[in-house]
């Protein structure tokens, strides 16, 4: 990808601004500056919008946030909400329980391919080790090889990928698997997402929002590369969100993929300009 093109961050978030705040600083900190941040926040409360607020005040980059009524885990519409809020034509998406690592934005554009999107991957930290990371100033982006081995026997999930660096594996893969994708870690050709109308709103409750629109990609003709070992990011350990509708969402999928779809049922299109103009920068009430 050109230097010249802006790439737009979409930072997912929810009610955990301890968090958010070392997923932005470590925005803040990235070697390549050509990008814009926004943060998808899906109902947090006012401390959230106090520190994006003082965060937008000292960003380097262009940064916004967008915010839409707590309404039960709609990341899908929040992240098209950031989608529609984007100025980019690269769109790579992150959540704000992950620390990127300094190259992150570096390595995307260096993985950014006409007619491909990119599935990265994540080093998984332990409950104890996270929080010494949001306690103690502890630089996850500049780790040394001591450091990164000895925080390994200490809650750093893995140390290979943060020892070997790969900015361009190549892999490319041209079947689909659910294997690597996490919507904590991806990156598209905002093109591609418009003609398959975006993530899909109709998609509630925990799981599979990603691999439907990997899924959905792929069946227009948009293949995959892997990102492992080139655009890991640092996953803060949390309690996992209830996950009743997981196997619901996973059969939508799978149904899917059998019929070809490509379009969402409910996504870009649909969303609108306005519903976006009423969330966009609006206050949570108290």
């Amino acid at each position: 990808m050109n230097n010249d093109t802006r790439i737009s961050l979409i930072v997912a978030t929810y009610n955990w601004p301890e968090a958010l705040r070392a997923c932005i600083e470590g925005c803040f900190r990235q070697s390549d500056r050509n990008f814009e941040i926004i943060v998808a926040d899906d109902g947090s409360g006012e401390a959230t919008r106090a520190l994006v607020e003082e965060l937008c005040a000292r960003s380097p980059v262009p940064m916004r946030h967008v915010w839409q009524p707590d309404d039960g885990f709609r990341l899908a519409e929040s992240r098209n909400n950031g989608i529609l809020a984007a100025t980019g034509d690269y769109i790579v998406t992150l959540d704000g329980d992950c620390v990127p690592q300094r190259d992150f934005i570096a390595r995307h554009r260096q993985l950014a391919e006409p007619g491909y999107m990119v599935t990265g991957s994540r080093i998984l930290l332990s409950e104890a080790f996270s929080k010494r990371v949001l306690l103690e100033p502890i630089d996850l982006q500049s780790l040394s090889v001591g450091e990164t081995l000895r925080y390994r026997l200490q809650g750093l999930g893995k140390a290979a990928q943060l020892l070997i660096k790969l900015p361009d594996l190549g892999r490319r893969r041209h079947r689909f698997s659910f294997r690597r994708i996490k919507g904590c870690n991806m990156a598209f050709w905002r093109s591609d997402l418009e003609r398959v109308n975006g993530f899909d709103e109709s998609f509630r409750g925990w799981g599979y929002e990603d691999s439907d629109a990997v899924a959905r990609l792929y069946h227009a003709g948009v293949m995959r590369k892997d990102g492992a070992y080139a655009t890991e990011v640092f996953h803060l350990w949390h309690r996992e969100a209830k996950r009743d509708q997981a196997s619901s969402n996973q059969h939508i999928v799978l149904q899917r993929m059998a019929s070809k779809t490509t379009q969402a049922a409910i996504g870009l299109r649909d969303h609108g300009a306005q519903a976006l103009a009423a969330a966009a920068d609006k206050l949570p009430s108290a």
